[in-house]
């Protein structure tokens, strides 16, 4: 049986600069403003994140995430290994991202990127597809305010998992 899940996320940039870097899938991009949030605001391990709650029927960014905030865990690749705690014997086939930016572009991070993200879920950097658009700034994300990242997760389930 296969599952499929979904998952969003996005964060404005942040107005006053923090010192924080810019992060996105796992990976500081230099010499950019960082986004806006409690955690490293990485909005495609966010969505990643996401993505694994829609299949697994548990919410990890909220409440679980949030604790995890408060108690000095900023970094969101700790957000996606908690959330794959609760897959209960399905493995990861194939995972979708797609990226909304006007800033920074991202074509040369890419590679970097699914690498990092493949190495999360323990699977080939080949079945990470990550792609990325300006949205022709007819988006707060394409005009430059902040990020929005899609997920897509393609997930096969033993009988004994669903």
């Amino acid at each position: 049986m296969i599952k499929v899940g979904i998952g969003q996320d996005s964060h404005r940039f942040e107005e006053k600069p923090s010192g924080k870097p810019l992060v996105l899938g796992g990976l500081i991009i230099p010499r950019h403003k960082a986004l806006d949030g409690n955690s490293d605001a990485d909005v495609v391990l966010h969505a990643l994140t996401n993505a694994i709650s829609s299949v697994t029927g548990v919410n990890i960014l909220g409440k679980i995430a949030d604790d995890m905030c408060k108690s000095g865990i900023t970094d969101s690749k700790a957000y996606v290994k908690e959330a794959l705690k609760y897959m209960n014997r399905m493995t990861v086939s194939h995972v979708a991202i797609s990226i909304e930016c006007k800033t920074p572009k991202l074509f040369d991070h890419i590679p970097l990127m699914k690498k990092s993200v493949a190495d999360l879920l323990s699977i080939s950097p080949d079945s990470v597809g990550i792609t990325a658009t300006s949205g022709e700034g007819l988006t707060a994300f394409g005009q430059g305010l902040g990020i929005q990242a899609f997920c897509i997760l393609t997930v096969l389930c033993t009988p004994e998992s669903v």
